[in-house]
């Protein structure tokens, strides 16, 4: 079977953000550009773990090879929702990430849930790359369909602070427990069980 690359090298956007109300969300990763729209879905951890290890690369790329970072994103920065229709082109298995020391741009890339993955939870895994090549690598993955993305580190910013906003927006904590708290209530095990 053939495998899709979907290249935005850059995108016109590439978002994080969901769809559903708190406690029951969608979360994907969006990319638009040359009037193409690709959405694919993943988990929480992932787009949590996703602005992690992209401000890591960020720091490395500094120390390494003596990049200019923006300070930090902007302020507001992107809050539209996502661009629709939101029509899932695959769910994500494995993060990549690379630095392109010649451009000076971070390459992100989704690789679709592979055979083994299916009907198990995908794995927030990302791999990072922090070498002077330009595309993550992974033999293993080679038949499976991906978004790729190209970034300058501002975009880079600006994706990891959207991310990290959408990520905290969800149903807020319990204060004893850290489980999210349902709006009908939530059984707290500090509590023996007992609804706060």
């Amino acid at each position: 079977m053939t495998h899709q690359v979907h290249a935005f090298e850059p995108p016109e956007r590439f978002v994080a953000g969901t769809v559903g109300p708190p406690g029951d969300r969608t979360f994907f990763l969006q990319a638009r550009g040359g009037g193409r729209l690709v959405s694919v879905a993943l988990e929480k951890v992932q787009v949590s773990l996703l602005a992690e290890k992209l401000e890591e690369l960020l720091s490395e790329a500094q120390r390494r090879f003596g990049v200019k970072l923006p300070e930090t994103g902007p302020v507001g920065g992107d809050n539209d929702p996502l661009d629709t229709p939101v029509d899932e082109e695959f769910r994500v298995g494995t993060l990549g990430l690379a630095f392109d020391v010649d451009t000076e741009t971070v390459v992100i890339e989704a690789i679709a849930v592979g055979e083994a993955e299916v009907g198990a939870e995908a794995a927030a895994e990302v791999e990072v790359d922090e070498s002077d090549d330009d595309e993550p690598a992974d033999d293993s993955d080679d038949d499976l369909d991906r978004l790729r993305v190209r970034l300058t580190p501002e975009a880079t910013r600006e994706f990891i602070g959207r991310a990290r906003r959408v990520v905290n927006a969800g149903r807020p904590p319990c204060a004893l427990c850290g489980q999210p708290l349902d709006p009908v209530g939530h059984l707290c095990p500090r509590h023996n069980g007992y609804h706060r």
